[in-house]
């Protein structure tokens, strides 16, 4: 009977070592129960708590109920948490581990919080850094084509007559933005606003032009219409263009406070307004990207040889490619040119002048017949789609 008496409790609960994490101020009820074997012969069991090793007993801190399967744990203080081991018949036990969820949860809530402050100074970073780029690319490949409108030039280019406002647009901003970037501008270093009231010339040379660029420099501003009826003058060039760029220095000699910088400052919404400093002279500074976004997309087509008419009608014309047996040869390729001796069989001599040596190629133009002409291959080719030709005829014929 002794070995019956001594096999291990079956515990109902819990069923394994159990982890919790309760807050703290709360009260928590821990439950032991087991299945043992009883008999007459058996002794009771018995059921004792243990906290971190120690025996527990009735106390403020704790209560036991049930004959001790059941304990209660008041948890007013850091030092009531801890492993509660429950054992049964001291033969066979399992734990209870508390452990404060107040502290743990606010640790992990610290480090969600600087991860999530991390991201969003990465994502602000990037932001700053790829914000131009990456607006260029959705201009390149979404924008706006601004193609058919009648306009002969991208951009229309104000300055002064001042020599700093020469050397900086014809050589800084004209060779930036015409050779490296495929814009085509209008230059004017005459008064924009007489009197801030549109010329006539201005009127015309704006309705040519996509963009009105104006170099707001020094001797700029001292013009009279910018002191004194800039407000006029801006009114009128919005209604004849299409958002204004304007051009500042930094560190420009005339009070910042100027009427017009303030203006300007205060319109931003229907004006572009950049700013030149000394670092902006590098082609990949943000001024050029900036002034880029402002002018209108650059569509680049691909090149294609000869003429696109005759490309789509498969024409092999060799009116239009004409390759000589050397650099200084005026003849044709026979190879590309499948009537060597003329569009309309012109044989022989024109006009007394002595015929062009043979080619390499050992192909030599046949003897000519007078003046007759060979018309069998007129209709042969498809000038359908040719607007370029030169009839040469008199008025008699006509």
């Amino acid at each position: 009977m002794a070995g019956v008496c001594d096999r291990a409790p079956n515990f109902l609960s819990p069923s394994g070592n159990q982890v919790l994490g309760p807050a703290l101020g709360s009260v928590v009820t821990l439950n032991c129960t087991a299945s043992v074997v009883s008999g007459p012969h058996c002794p009771p069991p018995s059921v004792q708590w243990l906290k971190d090793g120690l025996l527990l007993g009735n106390g403020s801190h704790y209560d036991l109920q049930e004959d001790s399967c059941v304990l209660g744990v008041n948890l007013t203080s850091a030092e009531d948490y801890g492993a509660f081991t429950c054992s049964v018949q001291n033969v066979s036990s399992f734990s209870f581990t508390l452990w404060r969820a107040g502290s743990a949860g606010h640790l992990a809530a610290v480090l969600a919080s600087l991860l999530v402050l991390l991201v969003l100074l990465l994502a602000a970073l990037l932001y700053v850094k790829c914000r131009l780029n990456v607006l260029l690319w959705y201009q390149d490949t979404y924008g706006e084509v601004e193609v058919n409108d009648g306009k002969l030039y991208d951009a229309y280019v104000s300055y002064s007559d001042s020599a700093e406002d020469r050397k900086f647009v014809n050589f800084i901003l004209k060779p930036q933005l015409e050779r490296r970037r495929g814009y085509k501008l209008f230059l004017d270093d005459r008064d924009l606003l007489p009197r801030a009231e549109p010329s006539a010339d201005l009127l015309v040379n704006l309705s040519r032009c996509r963009r009105l660029i104006v170099v707001l420099s020094d001797a700029f501003l001292g013009r009279a219409w910018c002191s004194h009826s800039f407000r006029e003058g801006l009114c009128r060039l919005l209604e004849l263009t299409r958002r204004p760029i304007f051009i500042t220095f930094e560190g420009q000699r005339r009070d910042p406070a100027h009427p017009a910088l303030h203006l300007l400052r205060q319109h931003r919404h229907l004006v572009t307004l950049l700013c030149w400093r000394p670092g902006s002279v590098t082609p990949s500074s943000d001024f050029w990207k900036e002034l880029q976004l402002a002018l209108p997309r650059k569509v680049h087509y691909r090149a294609m040889e000869g003429d696109p008419q005759t490309r789509l009608q498969d024409d092999k014309d060799p009116m239009l490619v004409v390759r000589g047996c050397g650099p200084d040869s005026g003849t044709l390729d026979p190879e590309l040119d499948p009537d060597p001796q003329g569009d309309l069989g012109v044989r022989g001599t024109v006009f007394g002048e002595p015929s062009a040596p043979p080619c390499a190629s050992g192909v030599s133009l046949a003897e000519g017949r007078g003046g007759e002409v060979d018309v069998s291959d007129l209709g042969s080719r498809n000038y359908g789609a040719r607007t370029d030709f030169y009839c040469l005829v008199s008025e008699d014929d006509v």
